[in-house]
């Protein structure tokens, strides 16, 4: 179903080439392309080279003064080697579709159907509320897997805005999970979000049905668990931004210590009227996994900060530390970008335990363990 999906809307975008010249209707072809030098020391391959090609292309219909349809269609086509110099090499490569979707939307209302990105909630380093992406804070291109589905967003004229959304089983894991779900049944939930003097709040819900069975038995194996998720935003801007974000997870069988999951987050943001302007961000998260649903019984807390200043119009710093307080742990990053018109230049340096262990990011790869340096060369076009 999903192939057909994705055979339909390629289609429609193609075959608007033929309509560009009408005045109701545009094509729009964009994309990015990325190459990258990883070395680190430490790892089985001290160095990788790669690069990664994100062709797109955006067609637009205006139905009416306040109502349109458009389409989106993007690949991702990703290769790297890595280096045991002179003795060995590792090669690996992958082309996928990164975004298919079609949407139709007025002044208030959002339809949005195919494979597409979804996310919410007010933290930004420690994501309680990150459900279906992978965004890691580190990234530069702030890339994730999108989820196949049907969203809808009203936004009613006080501000208030309501979520709806399914979405197709899918055998990864998103974000926080440890477990597959079901691909036999859809899942489905909703947001509404709301304003509130000095700021906003919201409350999500997301069901669905999960199956244990790929674990090997590391936990009891089950091929239909019904997971329930629940959670809570709030962001308040007063002098200084600060938030709140929670989220529940609870299995509807007793799978142990993992039965119920609890992820709390609090920060707050400010810049500082120094040079430039220096921008930080402070996170705390606490997480725990229980039998029993709030019981904190081995929770496990971490702190994170984002320093970010502009150098001039075109140079920015940001470095990003985490620290672990169940090992006493930092994790160190930080990154001076370079801007040239459509050329970025990114250069990267960490320094990590070597036994990376930070429960954060469902995407966090080996590859930073250690100390290590990358450049980036990115082209917008």
């Amino acid at each position: 179903m999903r192939l057909q999906l994705c055979i339909l809307l390629l289609s429609v975008l193609l075959g608007a080439n033929a309509q560009v010249a009408d005045t109701l209707n545009r094509i729009e072809w964009q994309g990015q392309m990325v190459g990258w030098m990883h070395y680190n020391k430490d790892n089985p391959y001290p160095v990788y080279l790669g690069g990664r090609f994100i062709p797109q292309a955006n067609y637009t219909v205006d139905l009416s003064l306040d109502s349109r349809l458009d389409f989106e269609a993007s690949a991702n086509m990703v290769g790297d080697v890595g280096l045991q110099i002179p003795d060995s090499s590792d090669w690996n490569g992958n082309v996928s579709p990164y975004r298919i979707w079609g949407r139709y939307s007025t002044d208030q209302l959002e339809v949005r159907l195919g494979l597409q990105k979804i996310n919410f909630g007010s933290a930004t380093l420690l994501r309680p509320l990150m459900w279906f992406d992978q965004v890691d804070p580190r990234d530069p291109l702030q890339l994730t897997d999108g989820v196949w589905g049907g969203l809808m967003r009203y936004y009613f004229m006080n501000n208030t805005n309501v979520w709806v959304w399914v979405l197709y089983g899918s055998d990864n894991v998103k974000g926080w999970e440890y477990m597959r779900s079901n691909q036999s049944i859809p899942e489905f939930g909703g947001r509404i979000q709301a304003p509130v003097p000095l700021g906003e709040v919201a409350l999500s819900y997301h069901h669905r049905v999960a199956d244990s069975r790929h674990l090997n038995g590391e936990v009891a194996e089950w091929d239909k668990i019904p997971e329930n998720r629940l959670g809570f935003d709030a962001r308040f801007d007063k002098v200084v931004g600060f938030w709140f974000e929670g989220a529940w997870v609870n299995m509807n069988k007793d799978m142990g210590e993992l039965t119920n999951q609890v992820n709390l987050n609090i920060g707050l943001d400010y810049t500082f009227g120094i040079g430039n302007g220096l921008s930080i961000i402070a996170e705390h998260l606490v997480t725990s996994y229980d039998k029993k649903a709030f019981a904190f019984n081995d929770a496990i807390n971490i702190t994170a900060c984002s320093l970010n200043y502009p150098i001039g119009m075109f140079d920015n710093v940001n470095t990003i530390v985490f620290y672990s307080w169940a090992d006493s742990k930092w994790y160190n990053f930080i990154n001076w970008s370079k801007q040239y018109d459509a050329i970025v230049l990114n250069m990267m340096a960490y320094w990590n335990p070597d036994d990376y262990n930070m429960p954060l990011q469902g995407n966090a790869e080996n590859l930073f363990g250690g100390k290590g340096i990358q450049l980036m060369l990115v082209y917008n076009f």
